[in-house]
């Protein structure tokens, strides 16, 4: 998310009653249950296309987008707000003369979106006389009229805000009553009801789900004004309120007993941990930087990807079209034609929009076609990237890879982060098993800050909760770390990944792109991985 929406998102929490314009109006939260009828969006979108095609555009696709979010804010034994929003509106986009226009409206009568529609052919015409090669869609097989719907089991917006209260209340309690001083603890949740139809023939009517529930927990050395944090354990999710049952096939035990979470989520459970652990961070040493072997959770890894493989992948970043938010990339074209040793043997990361429970996952991106998975490196090696309709003949692809998005009905769709995962270890490995092999390592859980350069080369993370191994076997906890890479001497340096038992996911609510900015989610999954000869630092050094 890009800064000025983050801040407008958590300055919510602040007790202001305005909504960011950018989430839409403000609305009862009865009305995050309705839904707008589907014989209303198609007679909608063939008004568009008619009006596109009538005014010259050789292709035409309108999305019909109704935005629902709902956000609930805690702090120790106070509500701070409860915000439900709605954004509606229809988006269109043609291509004519071989080139792209866009226009977008809230008017949802078909002469609205039909003014629009011929809006969007001028916009194109007029971008044609300065385009200097015109537009090269891959070619997507009409589907008809289809329907997708994220599988969840609980509808998140259909749970009464007094149950959500009450279960974030508790967490702080709980929370409290642990050793914490302060704690915040909220409630994300979306629903984007999207319909999408092209001069294709396609007409796709979608309903996706995600929740997340962060939290902070701050304890306070009162003698000396010492503080430190933990962030929940927590991944935001494809899912519906069903994340939050605890169940405990969602539970994963490290060997030095942490509990992280996969398909499920105790958010009590975790802000307890989390008060202990936060008081156990004031009392733990620092680290000695040096070289070490570092076994990262799942928890952690995500966002490793996300930075170092998934943004440098996206082709638009590759080619330079795209520079906001950290950069283009180092992954040029001629490292995939040379098949670059992006990693160790042991890495093998795919792109999917199709996984279960993930962020990303959709049935059809929004051009249209159909998600699937698809190898970004095999065996190490570099072989792909991520592309959508208009980019695919650039690499001799005959089809797009299905990764375009939108964050809204107002924006217009471009090439999004597909979830992006190192794909588990072969050979039976467990945790365990891993660290007994670890001679001077730390073991480090959660995500945390982080920087990286502008071709996405070097960079520096660091975490939640860290470990110190020794002679194979994990020991106290330590404080102020954080590991330096360069990208492809990181994933080289892979020298171990956990199996398939251990997989989990981690993801970005708010992922920021492009400008003006927009926001997708995404989800990185990994099971716990072993880096050999790591550089880590020690944040707390003072160098005056």
């Amino acid at each position: 998310m890009h800064r000025r929406d983050f801040l407008a998102v958590t300055g919510l929490s602040l007790g202001g009653l305005m909504v960011p314009s950018f989430l839409g109006r403000a609305i009862a939260a009865e009305q995050l249950q309705t839904t707008l009828d589907v014989g209303f969006k198609k007679g909608l979108a063939d008004a568009a296309l008619a009006a596109a095609t009538d005014a010259g555009a050789s292709y035409c696709d309108v999305r019909v987008g109704r935005y629902l979010r709902q956000f609930v804010i805690t702090r120790e034994d106070k509500v701070q707000n409860v915000v439900n929003t709605e954004s509606t509106g229809a988006g269109i986009r043609v291509i004519a003369d071989g080139a792209w226009g866009f226009a977008a409206t809230n008017d949802l009568t078909t002469n609205g979106v039909a003014r629009a529609a011929r809006q969007a052919a001028a916009i194109a015409k007029a971008n044609a006389k300065i385009q200097t090669a015109k537009v090269q869609l891959a070619p997507v097989k009409g589907v008809g009229e289809v329907a997708w719907k994220t599988p969840i089991v609980k509808n998140a917006m259909n749970v009464p805000i007094k149950d959500k209260v009450d279960l974030l209340l508790g967490v702080n309690a709980a929370a409290t009553n642990a050793g914490a001083d302060f704690v915040n603890s909220m409630l994300f949740l979306v629903n984007e009801q999207k319909y999408f139809a092209s001069t294709d023939g396609s007409y796709i009517d979608q309903d996706v789900h995600r929740i997340w529930a962060p939290m902070t927990v701050t304890a306070i050395d009162k003698a000396s004004g010492k503080f430190r944090t933990r962030d929940g354990l927590s991944s935001p999710m494809g899912m519906g309120f069903e994340y939050l049952d605890g169940a405990g096939s969602g539970k994963f035990v490290s060997p030095n007993g942490v509990v992280n979470y996969g398909l499920s989520y105790d958010m009590k459970e975790d802000a307890i941990a989390g008060a202990k652990q936060a008081r156990e961070k004031l009392k733990a040493p620092s680290v000695k930087p040096g070289k070490y072997d570092l076994v990262l959770d799942p928890s952690h890894t995500w966002l490793t990807i996300h930075e170092s493989v998934g943004h440098p992948l996206e082709l638009d970043r590759v080619l330079g079209y795209e520079a906001n938010y950290a950069g283009t990339s180092f992954a040029t074209l001629d490292k995939r034609e040379a098949k670059f040793q992006y990693g160790s043997d042991k890495v093998n990361i795919v792109a999917d929009k199709t996984q279960t429970g993930s962020l990303g996952a959709v049935g059809y991106d929004d051009e249209g076609v159909k998600t699937k998975q698809w190898d970004l490196i095999s065996g190490g090696k570099l072989v792909d990237y991520q592309t959508i309709r208009d980019q695919a003949h650039i690499l001799g692809k005959k089809e797009s890879d299905g990764c375009c998005y939108a964050d809204s009905w107002s924006s217009v769709q471009f090439q999004r982060m597909a979830n992006v995962s190192l794909q588990a270890g072969k050979d039976k490995l467990s945790v365990a098993d891993m660290v007994k092999d670890v001679e001077n390592g730390i073991y480090i859980i959660g995500d945390g800050s982080f920087s990286i350069d502008q071709q996405r080369y070097n960079a520096q993370f660091g975490g939640q909760l860290f470990y110190e191994i020794k002679n194979g076997k994990i020991g106290a906890m330590i404080e102020d770390v954080a590991y330096q890479i360069r990208t492809p001497e990181f994933w080289n340096a892979c020298a171990a990944i956990c199996d398939e038992s251990d997989y989990r996911m981690g993801g970005s609510f708010f992922d920021g792109k492009g400008q003006p900015g927009q926001v997708s989610a995404v989800s990185h999954g990994s099971s716990t991985a072993r880096f050999n000869g790591i550089n880590v630092i020690n944040t707390a050094r003072s160098l005056g």
